[in-house]
């Protein structure tokens, strides 16, 4: 007769018989015999989660995004929210993109709302620090991290280094060499990662790089990726008056590793990402999905250069509209290739033999998007890792499709779930999306240096360019320093 497996959480009832909680020590004997029931976090390696279980997900960062990924996590069966962390209690998000209600009191509403209803009575901890957080649930096996983008690093560091799997929004980090920090814990811990650029799951990226692996269009040497995002911060420099910091909101943890300074409107809940101390602009929080198809499909690593020009260059807010030039050396059999990026409005011109008022030649999707020159033709792919098309449009209709060799993503969420219970890694693991994310920043550092960056991606130095140092690693508040 088997013995029945005896199981705890916050939100399922606890057998008298059944003291300790899963991720403790479990002594059976029997008569017959003596079994040892090993935590299985020993069985499977760090935060290890048995197929038949449910992944237990800590959000951390409970703003628009974050209230987006919630929404996507109701759909996936094999995990559950347990515990969510804001520093805010509410946050009126109305007046911009996201349209909605957040902080961690209307997010964890919508969290037990949801799961009550076929759990009834279920609870999700709630809390205003995450480093609390962490310590305190141990039931968590898994961490969503959808913070500014200032305070990714040291949240993603530490959930990996409590064996927590760890789902970041992009940009993974906010300066190269957490980005760094950030692979480097990932492949020390082996915990399950994924970065939060959606569209990297989808079929386009997928059919691009299987097209381009095919020779569709020949050899290529130029690709342009563009977004007409930005123009957060209008006003250069600090804002002068002090308003009162909101009531539930701490600012102190929301500055998390900035220096001190004092709360404005201007920098949350919303325009963070128009200031160099808390985000990394329109590069920052574009470049992770339309440049993605071009790291993956034509294998980029490090620049050798990289130069940025931009309107409105400041000390303190990031710019109004720029274009960054990406040089990289020959990769096996794949020719050196310059990669440019457009952003605020600017877009590459259209190339020779198309037209741009047809819409079926429009390059992206007009706003977004990314183009591949090849010595065949051309490749073009909507925003946010599109599908491609060929153009001119006789040549997409021609084309011979090849087999198809990358595996298909059961979604993004999905994908990083599975590899939490033993799966493969997802396809965005970190190993993978911090190389992205470097190539992203640098863009950055070169525009916030001022100069064009003769890049050692080995050394992680600009070596004609020491002043770039401050923007490759940035300082952090005491407290907040990333080991």
């Amino acid at each position: 007769m088997k013995k029945k497996s005896c199981q705890s959480s916050r939100n399922s009832p606890v057998k008298k018989n059944c003291l300790l909680t899963r991720r403790q020590f479990i002594g059976v004997s029997t008569a017959a015999a003596a079994f040892t029931i090993v935590p299985r976090h020993v069985l499977g390696g760090p935060g290890f989660v048995a197929p038949s279980e449910k992944v237990n997900i800590a959000l951390i960062g409970a703003g628009g995004q974050g209230l987006s990924n919630v929404k996507n996590l109701f759909h996936e069966n094999d995990a559950q929210i347990i515990a969510i962390c804001d520093v805010a209690e509410k946050t009126d998000l109305m007046p911009f993109y996201y349209k909605c209600f957040a902080g961690r009191k209307p997010v964890k509403a919508a969290i037990e709302e949801h799961y009550g209803t076929k759990t009834p009575n279920y609870k999700c901890a709630e809390y205003e620090d995450f480093r609390v957080m962490l310590e305190k649930e141990k039931d968590v096996d898994a961490v969503l991290c959808a913070t500014p983008d200032h305070s990714h690093a040291v949240i993603s560091i530490t959930a990996m280094k409590m064996g927590k799997h760890v789902y970041c929004e992009k940009p993974l980090a906010h300066n190269v060499w957490e980005t760094r920090q950030v692979a480097r814990v990932a492949k020390e811990t082996g915990v399950a990662t994924q970065m939060g650029n959606h569209g990297h799951s989808g079929e386009g990226p997928r059919q691009t790089c299987e097209w381009i692996w095919d020779g569709a269009i020949g050899a290529i040497r130029e690709v342009h990726a563009w977004s007409d995002t930005g123009k957060w911060a209008k006003e250069p420099g600090r804002p002068k008056d002090t308003p009162p910091v909101p009531e539930g909101f701490n600012w102190d943890l929301w500055l998390g590793p900035r220096e001190n300074r004092p709360y404005h409107p201007a920098y949350a809940p919303y325009n963070w990402r128009g200031w160099w101390a808390f985000g990394t602009g329109a590069i920052g929080d574009m470049a992770c999905h339309n440049m993605d198809p071009s790291v993956w499909a034509l294998k980029l690593e490090h620049p050798i250069s990289v130069e940025a020009t931009a309107t409105g260059v400041d000390n303190e807010i990031t710019s109004l509209g720029g274009i960054c030039n990406y040089r990289f050396a020959a990769r096996g059999d794949m020719p050196p290739v310059k990669l440019t990026w457009y952003d605020g409005g600017l877009r590459p011109a259209t190339p020779e033999g198309l037209d741009p008022d047809d819409p079926k030649q429009r390059l992206g999707d007009g706003g977004n998007g990314i183009v591949f020159i090849g010595d065949k033709g051309i490749i073009t792919c909507a925003g946010w890792a599109g599908m491609p098309r060929l153009l001119p449009l006789s040549r997409h209709m021609e084309y011979k499709r090849p087999e198809k060799s990358l595996s298909r993503s059961k979604g993004h969420h999905a994908d990083w779930i599975a590899a939490c219970k033993g799966g493969q890694p997802a396809s965005g693991n970190f190993e993978y999306s911090a190389r992205l994310t470097e190539i992203v920043l640098l863009g950055n550092v070169a525009l916030r240096s001022r100069k064009k960056l003769m890049w050692d991606g080995p050394g992680m130095k600009a070596t004609n360019s020491p002043e770039a140092e401050q923007f490759i690693k940035e300082q952090s508040r005491k407290g907040w320093e990333i080991a």
